[in-house]
C-alpha cells in the first residue's frame, strides 16, 4: 500500500459522498428515490446507462478473460456491445411508454395481476444477486489488492460502502456517480490503450504477432477454443450476452429516469457509442497485459484473471497509473452496485410491498423506508454469496445474470408488446419457467460442478455440460409463455389494442 494510492481512493470516496450529499436534498420522493423524477436529459441518461454497464466485470473481467483466452474472453466484448441494438430497437420505447419505476409495472400496464407482478420482481431480484455477487467479487479482490487486507474483510468494507451512497442519494446520486465514473472509466482506458500502441509501434499487425508469442496458447491465443472447447457453448454464451441485456433490471430502469421515449432513444444512442468504444478498446487491454504483465503474474495474483488491467497500468506507468486504474475500477463498481441495489430494492419496495401487500395504498414514507430497508438486504445477501465466490471469474458471473435475465424477462417483455393472445397465465409461466430453467441448469453445470478439486464450487462430474445454458433455458422461457398463454382461455384484445398505443405513442400513460 502506498500513499498514492490512499490518496486517489480518498479522492474518488469523497467525490461520491459529496455527490451524495447534494442528491439527498433533492430526493424527497419515492419517484425521485427511484427514477430521479424523471429528469435527466438524452446525454446525461446515455452517459449513466453506460456507467451502469461498463462494470467490473467489463472493466476487470474482460481484460483478465482477454489476457488469459485471447478470442474466447473477447467474446464478452462483441456481446455485450451488440446488446445494445436489441435494447434500441425492441425494449427502449415501449418500455419508456409503458412503465413508471420497474419492469414489473411495464408488464402491469396489460397485466393488472398481483401474480404477474410478484413474478417480475422475484426475477428482478434474481438477477440483481448474481449481479451484485460478481460486482463485490471484483472489488474484494481490487481492495484486497492495493491495500493487502483479507478478501472477507474487503467484501464487506466496499459492500458497506455502497449500500451507504444508495440509502442517502437515490436515484439522482447513482446517475451522477455512473456519469463521472463513465468519463473517469473512458480517460483510463484510452490512456492505457494508448501506452499499449506505443509499446508495438502503434501498429496493431505488430501486437496481434508478439501475443502470439506471448502466451503458453501460441497462435492459438488468437483463435476460437481456448476456453471453450464445445461450439455450442460458445453459441450459448453469446446468446446470453446479446438477449440478457435487454432484460436487465438496472438497465430497464434506468429508461424511466427520462421524460419520453424520444429521449429514452437518445440516451440508447449516446449509451452505444461509449460502449462500443469502450469494448474495441478492451482488446488493447487484454493483450498489454498477456504481453507485457504475462498470464503466470496475472493468475498468481488472482486465478480469474480479474487484476489484469491494474497489472498492466502498473507495468506501462508504475504506482501512480495504477493507483489511477484501480480508483477507477473502484468507481466503476460503486456506481454499478449503487444501480444494482436500487433496482433490486425498488422490485421489493413498490412491487411486493407496495403494491401487492399494501395494494398500491402506501404512504411515501413507508415506501421509502421500505426501499431503504431492502437495499440493506439486497446487500447483505449478496455480500453473503460474494464470500464464496471469490474464485470465479467476474465476466463469468455477469454472464449468468444475463442469462438468467434473457431466459425470464425477455421473453414476457416481448410477448407483453408483441402478441395479441398473451394473457396472465402465459407470463407467469414465462417468467417461472426461464428463471428455474436457467438456475437449475447453472447448478450442475461445469460453472459449479468440476471433478478438479477447487475448480468449482462442487467437486464432482457436471451433468449439464454447457457453462452457459441460454441456448436451453431461453427458448424454455418463450416456450413457457406460449403452452401457458394455449392452456389458459383468457383473452383481452381491447386491452392489447390500448397497451400498443401506449407502447407505441406514449398516449394515455398514467404516472
Amino acid at each position: 500500500m502506498n500513499a498514492t494510492v490512499i490518496i486517489i481512493f480518498l479522492v474518488i470516496v469523497a467525490m461520491t459522498l459529496v455527490i451524495t450529499y447534494f442528491a439527498a436534498k433533492r430526493t424527497n420522493t419515492t419517484s425521485d428515490f427511484y427514477t430521479a423524477g424523471g429528469g435527466l436529459t438524452g446525454w446525461q441518461n446515455g452517459m449513466a446507462i453506460a456507467g451502469d454497464y461498463l462494470s467490473a466485470a467489463s472493466f476487470l473481467g474482460i481484460a483478465g478473460s482477454i489476457a488469459l483466452f485471447g478470442f474466447d474472453g473477447f467474446l464478452f466484448s462483441i456481446g455485450y456491445l451488440v446488446a445494445y441494438l436489441v435494447v434500441l430497437f425492441v425494449v427502449a420505447e415501449p418500455l419508456r411508454n409503458l412503465g413508471k419505476f420497474t419492469l414489473a409495472d411495464m408488464i402491469n400496464a396489460r397485466f393488472n395481476a398481483k401474480k404477474v407482478r410478484g413474478a417480475a420482481a422475484l426475477s428482478s431480484i434474481t438477477i440483481v444477486i448474481f449481479y451484485m455477487i460478481a460486482q463485490l467479487v471484483g472489488a474484494g479482490a481490487l481492495i484486497q489488492l492495493l491495500f493487502g487486507i483479507d478478501y472477507l474483510w474487503a467484501v464487506l468494507l466496499v459492500g458497506i460502502m455502497m449500500t451507504i451512497y444508495v440509502l442517502f442519494g437515490g436515484m439522482t446520486a447513482t446517475s451522477w456517480v455512473q456519469i463521472i465514473k463513465a468519463v473517469l472509466l473512458m480517460v483510463g482506458t484510452v490512456i492505457l490503450s494508448f501506452l499499449v500502441l506505443q509499446r508495438f509501434d502503434f501498429s496493431i499487425l505488430e501486437m496481434f504477432a508478439q501475443v502470439k508469442t506471448a502466451t503458453p496458447h501460441g497462435e492459438a491465443f488468437l483463435n476460437p477454443g481456448v476456453k471453450y472447447k464445445i461450439p455450442l457453448d460458445t453459441i450459448s454464451l453469446m446468446l446470453a450476452l446479446v438477449l440478457g441485456t435487454a432484460g436487465l433490471p438496472h438497465i430497464l430502469m434506468r429508461f424511466f429516469t427520462v421524460r419520453d421515449a424520444k429521449t429514452a432513444r437518445s440516451s440508447v444512442m449516446w449509451a452505444t457509442w461509449i460502449v462500443g468504444i469502450f469494448y474495441v478498446m478492451t482488446i488493447f487491454l487484454g493483450f498489454g497485459a498477456a504481453a507485457f504483465v504475462g498470464s503466470e503474474t496475472i493468475i498468481s495474483t488472482n486465478p480469474a484473471g480479474n487484476m489484469a488491467a491494474p497489472l498492466l497500468a502498473q507495468a506501462l506507468g508504475g504506482d501512480i497509473l495504477m493507483s489511477f486504474i484501480s480508483a477507477v475500477a473502484f468507481a466503476t463498481i460503486l456506481a454499478v452496485v449503487a444501480g444494482l441495489v436500487l433496482s433490486g430494492a425498488s422490485a421489493f419496495a413498490h412491487d411486493i410491498y407496495g403494491q401487492i401487500i399494501k395494494k398500491g395504498k402506501a404512504t411515501e414514507r413507508q415506501q421509502m423506508l421500505a426501499a431503504r430497508y431492502a437495499s440493506v438486504g439486497v446487500a447483505v445477501l449478496s455480500i453473503t454469496l460474494a464470500i464464496f465466490a471469490q474464485s470465479l471469474n467476474v465476466a463469468f458471473l455477469v454472464s449468468l445474470a444475463f442469462c438468467i435475465a434473457a431466459s425470464a424477462n425477455l421473453p414476457v417483455i416481448v410477448y407483453t408488446i408483441f402478441w395479441k393472445k398473451f394473457n396472465t397465465t402465459g407470463a407467469v409461466s414465462a417468467i417461472f419457467t426461464g428463471l428455474i430453467s436457467a438456475l437449475v441448469l447453472v447448478s450442475i453445470s461445469p460453472s459449479v460442478m468440476n471433478p478438479e478439486a477447487g475448480a468449482a464450487i462442487i467437486t464432482g462430474n457436471p451433468i449439464f455440460p454447457l457453462t452457459n445454458p441460454a441456448i436451453v433455458s431461453i427458448p424454455l422461457g418463450f416456450i413457457g409463455g406460449l403452452i401457458g398463454t394455449l392452456l389458459s382461455k383468457e383473452s383481452d384484445a381491447k386491452k392489447y389494442a390500448e397497451v400498443k398505443v401506449r407502447a407505441n405513442t406514449g398516449g394515455f400513460r398514467q404516472l
